[in-house]
């Protein structure tokens, strides 16, 4: 047994700042209602109001892909390449 101690890696790095605001960056997105409540332009007929959204729903699903395959690649950073 040795009394030194335990050494952990920081909470808060920069790999999880990332992670971070790709989940939040469609909150704040679909949040700011006023970039985004309007008819112009619209897109083979479809008002910009609704392509907006839709297009929201593809970024968000790319951006939550690139979050986990960061948490997944410091999770194995932080437990040693474990697994």
């Amino acid at each position: 047994m040795s009394d030194a101690p335990e050494v952990r890696p920081p909470v808060v790095t920069p790999v999880r700042v990332v992670i971070a605001l790709c989940l939040v960056a469609p909150f704040v997105a679909m949040l700011w209602v006023g970039s985004y409540s309007k008819v112009d332009p619209t897109f083979i007929g479809i008002p910009f109001f609704y392509w907006y959204q839709m297009l929201w729903v593809l970024i968000s699903t790319a951006l939550t892909m690139i979050a986990y395959k960061l948490w997944q690649c410091d999770q194995r950073a932080r437990h040693g390449g474990a697994k």
